[in-house]
């Protein structure tokens, strides 16, 4: 989330383009998880862990567009000392988000639109590559055209979530994970689009963000109905009321109160 290098030919225009979109990701997820409190879904009483869970996460969203300000507008001292704040952040994310997949997993209350296999398995898939492309972004901090797109294509990896509370996820069944998946595309698409259009070619971070986030969903979606999935589901819920329920199965949506 630096400038970008002027040896791509980068106007400086250019440098509104990541502090704008990180804006636009930041305010998509407060309005989907607003959203989900205005409904009723969702509300101050829920177990310590979601709290955890969601000071981690909008944590991270205040520190990316933070992030984005700073590095068009300085001052860059910050902006570095700030970068390296952010990844120590993410262990605690891996944290905070590993704790309430495996609870819900064990508790048998997973997303009834997701199988809980495969939900076991797509969301650390979905972690791992936001780690991944964030932690090459960090690595390739010097090549500031790289940096910005790899940051943001890192933050598309945890974009899902949002959009599975936007989206009308039980009318998107069996492929709710994978619609929300492709939605969060849209950021990187928008990248892509605006490359092409201001000069006149596409960055290859592009592409490997793209590939990244389609390849995690193909991933999630061979394995979960394998062998190993079901090793991996029957070990994680052995001994909770998790393991009553089948792993491949959807479950009944909840009934109206």
């Amino acid at each position: 989330m630096a400038t970008v290098a002027a040896s791509y030919d980068e106007p400086a225009k250019g440098e509104r383009f990541f502090s704008t979109m990180a804006i636009i990701m930041a305010m998509t997820v407060v309005i989907g998880f607003s959203n989900q409190f205005l409904m009723g879904r969702s509300s101050f009483a829920s177990p310590l862990r979601v709290h955890f869970h969601a000071i981690a996460f909008m944590g991270w969203v205040a520190i990316f567009v933070a992030q984005s300000w700073l590095a068009t507008r300085g001052p860059m001292a910050l902006h570095r000392t700030l970068g390296w704040i952010g990844a120590a952040w993410m262990a605690l994310m891996v944290i905070a988000a590993m704790i309430v997949i495996i609870t819900n997993v064990r508790g048998g209350t997973a997303p009834f639109f997701f199988q809980p296999q495969h939900f076991l398995i797509a969301n650390p898939l979905s972690l791992f590559a936001f780690v991944g492309l964030t932690g090459a972004a960090i690595r390739m901090r010097r090549q500031t055209d790289w940096h910005a797109r790899l940051h943001m294509c890192g933050m598309t990896m945890i974009m899902g979530p949002a959009f599975g509370r936007l989206l009308p996820m039980p009318l998107l069944i069996p492929f709710a994970f994978e619609a929300a998946g492709v939605a969060a595309s849209l950021f990187i698409f928008a990248g892509m689009i605006r490359d092409k259009r201001v000069m006149g070619k596409v960055h290859p971070a592009w592409y490997w963000g793209l590939a990244t986030l389609f390849g995690l969903l193909l991933l999630a979606w061979l394995l979960a109905p394998t062998a190993f999935g079901d090793w991996l589901y029957q070990t994680t819920v052995a001994g909770h009321p998790g393991e009553a329920i089948p792993g491949m199965a959807f479950a009944a949506p909840p009934q109206a109160p």
